[in-house]
């Protein structure tokens, strides 16, 4: 399978995205993506300790864990490559489905986990620069 083709099959399928590493700042790509994201129907549950029990933009309220997230099919990661293997644990403990490193964030060893988990990975992509490049 492409990788078109894979982005193309995750982004139709997810419906409730946790997006770890919110922040508040407009000007920041984790809130313009997370906003993007909810303008494009998906249910987009940020995640930050700093801002958690805040409601967002779009009416989610600010979870401190993604185990307090609730369920979710994929777990958007604005974190450092280097931070991103506590956050695969916790997606495979909560069972999510997708675990999607952000734009400049690839972590092998945290991929290779969730994956054999079952889990489908995306590194280095954005899916609010996928989405309208796949016309979806």
């Amino acid at each position: 399978m492409t990788d078109d083709a894979k982005i193309t099959r995750i982004l139709t399928a997810v419906k409730t995205i946790a997006l770890v590493g919110w922040s508040p700042k407009a000007d920041r790509p984790s809130h313009r993506v997370a906003t993007y994201l909810a303008a494009r129907g998906y249910r987009v549950i940020p995640v930050n300790p700093g801002q958690a029990g805040e409601r967002s933009a779009w009416g989610e309220v600010v979870r401190a864990s993604l185990s307090e997230a609730g369920p979710v099919d994929m777990v958007d990661i604005f974190r450092r490559s280097e931070e991103v293997g506590p956050v695969v644990d916790e997606a495979i403990a909560t069972g999510a489905k997708v675990i999607w490193m952000q734009l400049g964030i690839e972590n092998q060893d945290a991929a290779a986990r969730a994956e054999a988990a079952g889990m489908e990975v995306m590194m280095n992509r954005c899916p609010a620069i996928e989405i309208p490049r796949l016309g979806l």
